[in-house]
């Protein structure tokens, strides 16, 4: 092998076999050289890429997540305050009640200030007249002035069951002018005579005498009424 053999001369297969040495040796340093090359540029690559994305999924220094940019945080979220109610304003004190004012000396005497009865007999036979008495008093602490006309006197008489028999201005009613001053604890009587029959407002209706019984009798002056009175007709 180191003596080649051949018709031409040495010197040119030595030639020979210098230029493919040399081009084996060419085509594998060439070939390593790619390779490394290769290596390099795929290493350099993904340490790049990797850098790249770290320095994506990096936030910026100072900077919040990108989801805490777009979803805020349940800290940051500042819930309305509601107002607060207004206090009840106190309910105002009923104003004191002032107390009636006292009746003066003079004034009119008020039904609150006299006091109405009936008096007569507690009993008559059937077919009497006799006088029944509507007595005014004064119960008050201060003279008044009262009016006791005519008109406005009046006694109805009532049976036991509630039925009105007779009143004293049903046929006959008198008018007069009678205004007067009454003392504290004074009274008035005011006469009144019935005839003994019965009577209606109208007086249209026959009149007769009440059967025997019991019945009442009950005063008016004006706005005041009396008690009833007891009255047996036998």
């Amino acid at each position: 092998m180191l003596h080649p053999v051949g018709p031409l001369p040495a010197a040119v297969y030595w030639r020979r076999r210098l230029l493919v040495l040399f081009l084996l040796l060419a085509v594998l340093g060439g070939g390593g050289w790619l390779m490394v090359a290769a290596l390099s540029g795929g290493a350099g690559e993904r340490t790049t890429t990797a850098a790249a994305a770290t320095t994506e999924a990096s936030p910026a220094a100072g900077e919040p997540p990108a989801l805490a940019r777009v979803v805020p945080s349940l800290a940051g979220v500042r819930t309305p305050t509601p107002a607060p109610e207004p206090a009840p304003e106190p309910a105002p004190e009923p104003a004191p009640e002032s107390a009636p004012a006292s009746p003066a000396p003079g004034d009119p005497c008020g039904d609150d200030m006299i006091g109405l009865d009936v008096r007569g007999p507690g009993s008559v036979p059937v077919g009497a007249k006799p006088t029944f008495e509507l007595v005014v008093t004064n119960v008050s602490s201060v003279p008044c002035v009262r009016v006791l006309d005519e008109g406005l006197q009046e006694i109805v008489m009532f049976d036991g069951a509630g039925n009105r028999v007779w009143g004293s201005n049903d046929c006959f009613p008198e008018n007069s002018s009678d205004t007067r001053t009454l003392a504290p604890g004074e009274s008035v009587a005011l006469p009144l005579v019935w005839g003994g029959l019965t009577s209606e407002p109208s007086c249209t209706a026959a009149r007769t005498a009440p059967a025997p019984g019991q019945y009442a009798l009950r005063g008016r002056l004006d706005t005041e009424f009396s008690a009833d009175a007891p009255l047996s007709i036998g």
